[in-house]
């Protein structure tokens, strides 16, 4: 069988969400799989790193498709001359995308429509182009694959698909994150806080994160406590950054606030199990990888009480309304001053994230695959 998939987000020290979900499911389908011939199809130059096994054909299919403009050229006019010319016998699209243009069977992921639900968070062109064309790309998908029951649920409502055209695959986590020697936690906060403990962020700096509700519940919790613990934040700036810069500005405790950027999961690794917890009060999440990493951690986890999140953790984290910094701050406090209750919840943690794995989820996604070509 040939397979073709679109890999334009595996893109050489740039992982992000969606990228990570395409690296982790395909890497390892492909060698499973040496049987079938896959085709990744890459929309600038590639790394070699990404060609996971000799099953696996690249094709660069240009332009770059970075703008909602070229996003309709790539997937109407060049995608479809790249098939025709594979003739495969289903094409994946792991990234919310799909062609109307192509004939071939397909399976579209679908991770979450927050710009459904929060259409004020994303930009003009980007918010209108998603919001036309994906239950257009929904309908035209044989089967679609999404990370969590809570979105499968909301394809359902928003978009009327049949239910049992959609396939839940939960997401897993690196195996790079677990629980590390005291030692090298002392180290770590040496490094990025000065020896002090801290609160930690990881995701992208962009509205629907709540970024600027964790300012001021830290700025709260910061002011009410006296604590010299710190709030890291790693990520890289998307849209909304005026939104996080006034808040930030706006705060009292600025100075305990530490950005790093986007880190690699070797180092982050490191930071992730020496925080105190990680704080992700998003307000809509299809899913919250970061939460099965802290998870594996072996580090608390205060988070939303909205969307896919109360799903993902069970009663593993601490959930709050991401409307109410107070509530934010009060777990915060909770973590900091509860040393009994931050045990059970990793503990619990531990126990949660037996049920998340990419192994699995790429095993749940062949089952998808079986259930597209048969």
């Amino acid at each position: 069988m040939k397979i073709a998939v679109n890999t334009r987000l595996l893109l050489k020290n740039k992982l992000e969400g969606i990228g990570w979900f395409t690296y982790e499911i395909f890497s390892r389908m492909v060698r499973s799989h040496p049987e079938h011939q896959f085709y990744f199809l890459f929309d600038r130059p590639y790394d070699q790193r990404f060609i996971f096994s000799e099953n696996v054909i690249p094709v660069v299919v240009s332009p770059p498709a970075r703008h909602p403009v070229l996003h309709y050229w790539w997937f109407e006019h060049a995608l479809p001359k790249a098939l025709k010319k594979i003739n495969p016998d289903l094409f994946i699209s792991p990234d919310a995308y799909n062609s109307l243009s192509s004939p071939y069977r397909n399976i579209m992921v679908i991770h979450d429509l927050n710009f459904v639900h929060h259409p004020e968070m994303m930009p003009w062109l980007p918010r209108k182009y998603y919001n036309y064309y994906t239950p257009l790309y929904a309908w035209k998908a044989s089967r679609i694959v999404t990370v969590s029951g809570f979105t499968k649920n909301d394809i359902v409502d928003q978009y009327k698909i049949p239910a049992n055209r959609i396939d839940v695959v939960y997401n897993g986590a690196n195996t790079l994150y677990q629980p590390i020697l005291p030692e090298v936690q002392e180290f770590t906060k040496r490094k990025f806080t000065n020896g002090h403990a801290y609160f930690l962020f990881v995701g992208a700096l962009n509205p629907r994160k709540n970024i600027a509700g964790l300012f001021q519940a830290f700025d709260l919790f910061a002011e009410e406590t006296q604590s010299e613990t710190r709030l890291v934040v790693v990520g890289e700036k998307m849209f909304g950054g005026r939104e996080i810069k006034k808040a930030f500005s706006a705060m009292k405790h600025r100075e305990k606030v530490i950005f790093t950027g986007r880190l690699e999961p070797e180092i982050l690794k490191n930071i992730m199990g020496s925080a105190l917890a990680l704080t992700l009060v998003s307000f809509f999440e299809g899913f919250g990888i970061p939460v099965i990493e802290a998870f594996n951690a072996g580090i608390p986890v205060i988070t939303s009480n909205t969307s896919a999140l109360p799903e993902i953790t069970g009663e593993a984290a601490l959930l709050v309304n991401p409307f109410d910094t107070k509530e934010i701050a009060d777990a915060m406090k909770k973590i900091t001053f509860v040393p009994d209750l931050r045990k059970k919840l990793v503990r619990k943690g531990f126990q949660r994230s037996r049920l998340f794995s990419w192994d699995k989820a790429a095993e749940q996604f062949w089952e998808a695959v079986e259930k597209t070509v048969r």
